[in-house]
């Protein structure tokens, strides 16, 4: 029985321990440069999918908590320089709405010190950091390290950050990088990430959606005014030459190949610096400069100029043209590109604007390229190939104009995506979410009523009828624009998730016109210690004040271990306790308690204690909370959340849960709950 009892214990154990996540592996090691002078390396292993933060800070101290270095005995040593970095990247997150300074799969750190004390035998840093992954975040833990400035130094013990901690000593902390110096995702690391299989596959994923949309690109400008005549006339002359049909073929691949050519030159940038086009993304004076070009273009399309190449250049290639054989048909084919420039030009443009705004850089802009060049000159391949298609094909008319103003609407709306990018990282706050909502909906909304003959244009016809086509295409137009509407007021916008500003970035994130409740607004009048959270839900941040007031109301409690810097803690309050359903609920049937583990307020020196879980020494209000979390659920991710009665015990048959963006799931696990406290 007893090894029954034993073997039954290692395996409960077993189960209990493999719950607490410990995605990161820290090692360290030392570089002499001279007597006096170390550099010290600390390297860290992330499994993949987990993120570990930077020492750089986020706009306003805000995001994920940063990484700290504290350095112990000081008097005999000097930190020189900042504490350099490899292997960290910028990425902006919507939940933050600011760019967030990371790592994945690998983190490296570098110190230079100086020796005051030559006799020194090691030097006691503890790390301090967060780590998080898609679904969950871990509490800010420390993580000891010990640097060997001599190899055949005895072993250190365990405790000694502990034992610095109680003598009284105060760290040094580590100076890390400037914000401004971390380049945006898609940088080398120096290490080759350990899901670079998966990368690989992510990349040639967004490649083909790049092509793909590029594609439909080259398709659309087909059916305008500058290329749209183009065709009958280019495959007329080469039905009519020996081999034209070949001549056909290589007259729509030289097309292609004339784009293509277009994105080589940019890969110079990329030999100059890999970052050139991660910088292009993010640069504010840039993304207005394609806000004024945008503009420009669309006007164009509205027909108030054209925008053309000089003459002189178009005579001389299509002089070229005469040469014959191979060479001739490639200049025909350049002859079109120069001539469509004012139709293709625009569009050109919105594909380098988009492709400039992601993470490809020349290989995005080559895939990009390639697929407008395939989708504007495969089909006159097709067409020598098989002329009879030519029947099928509609008139030119005024239809063709119709295309081309509807294009200028849409450069006209994407032409604010780049300006609100620029306001976004300056932090102007000219174009908040309301604005740039109510400008979609103005720009859609002109689109429908043209589309409806509503709108007159230079170039559009007196009594131009409208088609069936493009009827139905203003009606798609108009409903769009009244989906946009409710934003104005706060509404999600899923459709469009990732174009305009995030709500918190806007004049009301409650919506226009309300604002959160306070103390002395609320309808509910506040207990004592109780503070109003997220959507004015009465909570509690203490686990024994939220007890107390629950036996008071006599009802359940929700712990909710949560995280200042939690993304999926954010995304659960914003999508899935703001449901009406769940929101009922969290403010009539139970009592909630926040409990943040990340919460730097530090312990009363005599409430500080070494855990009994994780021996680690438990100073702050956040290791208080984490630790609770550990050592009762076995689980130390966030958000986490338990049930439980007045006294503090777990509701039988109720099981505890993550992160779960599923509302009816939440609200099921939810009505069980209360349903058995009762």
């Amino acid at each position: 029985m007893r090894k029954l009892f034993i073997a039954l214990t290692a395996l409960i154990s077993l189960q209990l321990t493999a719950q607490v996540e410990d995605p990161t592996d820290w090692t360290t090691s030392v570089e002499k440069i001279s007597d006096t002078e170390y550099i010290l390396i600390t390297e860290a292993n992330i499994e993949p999918g987990w993120h570990v933060y930077s020492q750089a800070k986020g706009e306003k101290d805000e995001g994920p908590v940063a990484t700290e270095f504290n350095f112990f005995g000081t008097e005999d040593f000097e930190l020189v320089g900042i504490n350099k970095e490899t292997g960290t990247y910028a990425e902006y997150v919507e939940i933050w709405g600011m760019d967030v300074y990371q790592f994945a799969n690998f983190a490296r750190f570098e110190q230079k010190i100086v020796l005051n004390n030559p006799d020194i035998k090691y030097i006691a840093v503890e790390a301090y950091f967060m780590v998080c992954d898609d679904t969950q975040c871990l509490p800010p833990s420390p993580e000891s390290l010990i640097f060997k400035l001599d190899e055949n130094v005895d072993v250190v013990p365990d405790d000694i950050i502990n034992a610095f901690y109680d003598a009284g000593e105060e760290p040094i902390k580590a100076t890390g990088p400037e914000a401004s110096s971390i380049k945006k995702k898609g940088d080398k690391h120096e290490k080759k990430d350990v899901d670079s299989d998966e990368g690989d596959e992510e990349e040639n994923k967004s490649l083909w959606t790049i092509f793909l949309g590029c594609l439909i690109a080259g398709i659309l400008t087909l059916a305008t005014p500058c290329v749209f005549p183009m065709i009958p006339m280019t495959v007329s002359f080469f039905t009519k030459q020996a081999g034209g049909k070949l001549q056909g073929i290589l007259y729509g691949v030289f097309i292609l190949l004339i784009y293509v050519l277009f994105s080589l030159p940019f890969h110079l940038f990329e030999s100059v610096s890999p970052d050139i086009f991660n910088e292009f993304s993010t640069n504010p004076w840039l993304n207005i400069f394609f806000f004024v070009v945008f503009i420009i273009f669309a006007i164009s399309f509205f027909g108030a100029f054209e925008i053309t190449m000089p003459n002189s250049l178009i005579n001389k290639v299509d002089k070229a043209s005469n040469v014959g054989g191979l060479i001739g048909v490639f200049f025909m084919a350049l002859t079109l590109v120069l001539v469509s420039f004012s139709c293709t030009g625009p569009v050109i443009g919105a594909v380098l604007g988009s492709v400039l705004s992601t993470d490809g850089g020349a290989t995005a802009l080559t895939a990009g390229m390639a697929g407008f060049g395939f989708g504007l000159g495969i089909p006159f391949a097709l067409f020598a190939i098989f002329p009879s298609w030519m029947n099928s094909l509609p008139k030119s008319g005024g239809w063709l104009n119709t295309v081309k103003v509807f294009l200028g609407f849409l450069e006209l709306a994407f032409a604010f995506k780049f300006l609100s990018n620029a306001d976004l990282v300056m932090q102007w706050h000219w174009i908040e979410r309301e604005i740039f909502i109510a400008i979609w909906v103005a720009v859609f909304g002109a689109l429908a009523l043209y589309l409806f003959g509503k709108i007159k244009l230079p170039h559009d016809g007196p009594d131009q009828n409208i088609s069936v086509g493009r009827m139905l295409l203003g009606l798609c137009s108009l409903v769009f624009s009244l989906y946009l509407l409710p934003g104005i007021w706060g509404a999600p916008l899923k459709l469009i998730s990732g174009f305009p500003p995030p709500s918190t970035y806007s004049e009301s994130p409650y919506g226009v016109g309300y604002k959160k409740a306070s103390g002395a607004t609320a309808a509910v009048e506040l207990p004592e210690h109780a503070h109003f959270a997220v959507h004015d839900i009465v909570a509690f941040d203490d686990y024994e004040e939220g007890l107390a007031y629950a036996k008071k109301v006599k009802k359940p409690v929700l712990i909710d271990f949560t995280g200042w810097a939690c993304v999926n803690c954010r995304k659960m309050e914003e999508r899935v306790w703001a449901e009406p359903q769940i929101l009922s609920i969290l403010k009539r049937d139970i009592v909630l308690v926040s409990l943040y583990v990340d919460e730097k307020k530090a312990l009363p020196k005599e409430d500080q204690y070494t855990s009994d879980v994780t021996q680690k020494r438990i100073r702050s209000v956040g290791n208080k909370w984490s630790d609770l979390q550990i050592s009762r659920y076995q689980v130390n991710a966030q958000p986490y959340y338990a049930l439980v009665d007045e006294n503090g015990n777990d509701l039988k048959g109720v099981e505890q849960i993550g992160y779960t963006p599923d509302v009816g799931e939440y609200e099921k696990w939810l009505k069980e709950g209360v349903k058995k406290y009762k």
